[in-house]
């Protein structure tokens, strides 16, 4: 039987090889490849940034993350479906798109219209007991979550006018990503929801094919949408959450104490992140109206929005009992 002391001294030696440089452990890093497909200021970016550093202060030397931003190896959907394949090692993803390419829907939670009030609650939310669950959830996909984050607040952007009260929805062709919580809430509006990649969306407001699309502050700036689109209602309806997730069988091959890390990167790099993305989305409106012509206008009968959409969270809670219970600890209900 190992002694009490015995016990104490075999643990303090697994912590001090654990917080040594990697070097001193094995002769080369660990090298991982991490996709996405936003642009270097966009906070989806930063997010990527945000974990890197954060592994590198938790396993200095153990793991080297290449970075690949701007579709430069697919776009979201597909930087998801590589990582699934193990094509890529890590993929940052639009956190809505993993229900629709894993049948695993409670990263859904997230993303249910009017539940998170702003980014200190969706801090809060990310470090509960349930959004681990709904990371463990992942695990018959072939993934493992390791970060979630708020890239932004998302608003009502158009072309030809501004929608100031929620009966002005009606009939608009509005850019949606093409998947069926989207579809339901852009209907539920009254919307006539248009799916597009996300890389078609300036010239397709600019040859107006569509009238407008919903989107965040951060977008409007990166892909230059000010250009064509001209006046934002603040609507505030639901985050944008992007997710960190590792291919699980090259995840389940990697040292014990590197999965931890990744594990651990991933929690101390979401405040960062929503610091920056918080910081970005309300500075850049400044820059928006004053310098790049854009007008923000508020919806005037916003609860009238609220109440229309919020059958669907009704209709989502059904479909898994992640997300039923994701919705009570937002509303403060569980």
């Amino acid at each position: 039987m190992i002694s009490r002391r015995q016990l104490l001294a075999t643990t303090g030696a697994a912590a001090a090889t654990l917080a040594m440089p990697y070097v001193a452990r094995a002769q080369s890093p660990i090298k991982m490849r991490l996709a996405h497909a936003a642009n270097e200021v966009h906070p989806g970016h930063i997010a990527t940034v945000e974990f890197q550093k954060a592994l590198e202060e938790i396993a200095p030397g153990a793991v080297e993350i290449q970075i690949f931003p701007n579709r430069q190896l697919g776009d979201d959907k597909q930087n998801l479906e590589n990582t699934v394949a193990g094509t890529i090692e890590i993929g940052a993803v639009s956190g809505v798109l993993v229900g629709l390419v894993t049948g695993r829907q409670s990263l859904d939670s997230f993303q249910l219209p009017f539940l998170i009030r702003d980014y200190e609650h969706f801090a809060d939310l990310a470090a509960g007991e349930t959004t681990q669950k709904i990371f463990d959830d992942l695990a018959p996909a072939g993934l493992v979550g390791v970060q979630v984050v708020d890239i932004g607040q998302r608003n009502f952007l158009t072309v030809n006018e501004p929608v100031t009260k929620t009966d002005e929805f009606a009939g608009l062709k509005t850019r949606i990503l093409g998947v069926p919580l989207h579809k339901a809430i852009w209907e539920a509006v009254g919307t006539n929801p248009i799916g597009l990649p996300y890389g078609e969306v300036y010239g397709a407001l600019q040859t107006k094919v569509i009238d407008a699309v919903e989107i965040n502050v951060s977008s409007i700036v990166g892909e230059n949408l000010w250009e064509v689109g001209k006046y934002l209602t603040l609507t505030g309806h639901y985050p944008w959450h992007q997710v960190i997730v590792v291919n699980k069988p090259y995840f389940d091959g990697l040292p014990k104490e590197i999965q931890q890390a990744l594990r651990e990167a991933g929690r101390k790099s979401t405040a960062p992140t929503l610091a920056y993305t918080k910081e970005q989305d309300y500075g850049a409106r400044d820059d928006l109206t004053q310098n790049k012509g854009i007008e923000i206008v508020e919806l005037e009968d916003l609860p009238n929005m609220q109440q229309k959409v919020k059958p669907v969270l009704d209709e989502w809670s059904q479909k898994s009992p992640l997300i039923e219970e994701f919705i009570k600890e937002a509303q403060g209900t569980s």
